[in-house]
């Protein structure tokens, strides 16, 4: 069977508008708004259209994800102009509700060509590793902002004593299994030596998109960019590949320019991603 022959998830529904400020009230009239069903952790994800104006995409946040859309926005201002990324429209937050609208970019993610255009699939693969490389060879020292995996590990950790890790959400790999025994599995490899670089944290098939001609037009969902071990991002997107094939996360590793990938850390930072 095909790819184009499989039934698509369902990836947006008409949605309402949620709670506004005075600010965006006037601006956002007249949109039509539908729900984003796509990576739905923390903040809700909103597209708006109305004809004879562009595309805008509006993140809501309420109670403790307002501090992610706000982690978001000021990673989206630093890393204008260095890498195409979504462009911020307008930003308004309290303490208890945060509303994040950008500009839609142009494409289709890389999760949509690969699944609606098959015969594209090696040109797309190599175009995210080309991007992935550009953003790594981005000065780490210059960034300000640090993703390193011993903060994350004592979150992992809280998030587990709190029983707050959906484990009916793992991985096949990991299927079946209590978040403590992913704890066990993850700490095995430590202690881990980084090679930090500038990470986009979540670099995965949804968040990368692409223009007709295969050029990567914009990167997004950048509320966890910040320093880590580069494998935080290759570990994501090489598990994403898995679905469609071997041959493509070899595709990868490939145009990355990595020859032998560490299958520990590749280990490591997909059992931490379980706990998130």
């Amino acid at each position: 069977m095909s790819a184009n022959s499989l039934a698509l998830p369902v990836r947006e529904v008409p949605a309402d508008a949620p709670p506004l400020p005075h600010g965006l009230l006037q601006r956002l009239a007249g949109f039509r708004w539908t729900r984003n069903l796509v990576g739905q952790a923390g903040a809700t994800v909103y597209r708006l259209a109305k004809a004879g104006e562009a595309d805008l995409y509006l993140k809501y946040a309420s109670a403790e994800s307002v501090s992610q859309l706000i982690d978001e926005m000021t990673r989206l201002r630093w890393l204008s102009g260095l890498l195409p990324a979504a462009m911020l429209e307008y930003f308004e937050w309290t303490d208890n509700e945060a509303w994040l609208p950008t500009r839609a970019l142009p494409g289709r993610t890389a999760y949509q060509w690969l699944t609606e255009a098959p015969e594209r699939s090696e040109a797309v693969v190599t175009a995210l590793a080309q991007c992935l490389q550009s953003l790594h060879l981005l000065p780490p020292e210059q960034c300000p902002y640090h993703a390193h995996h011993s903060g994350r590990l004592a979150e992992a950790r809280r998030r587990i004593d709190a029983e707050e890790v959906d484990v009916d959400d793992f991985d096949e790999e990991r299927a079946g299994w209590t978040a403590e025994q992913v704890w066990q599995a993850m700490t095995q490899y430590l202690p881990l030596i980084p090679d930090p670089v500038v990470s986009h944290g979540d670099y995965s098939l949804d968040n990368i998109l692409l223009d007709e001609h295969g050029q990567i037009t914009g990167l997004i969902d950048l509320g966890r960019l910040g320093v880590a071990d580069r494998y935080q991002d290759l570990a994501i997107l090489w598990n994403c590949l898995a679905e469609f094939g071997p041959e493509l996360q070899q595709t990868f590793f490939k145009a990355y320019g990595l020859a032998e990938p560490d299958e520990g850390k590749l280990t490591f930072h997909l059992c931490l991603d379980e706990c998130f």
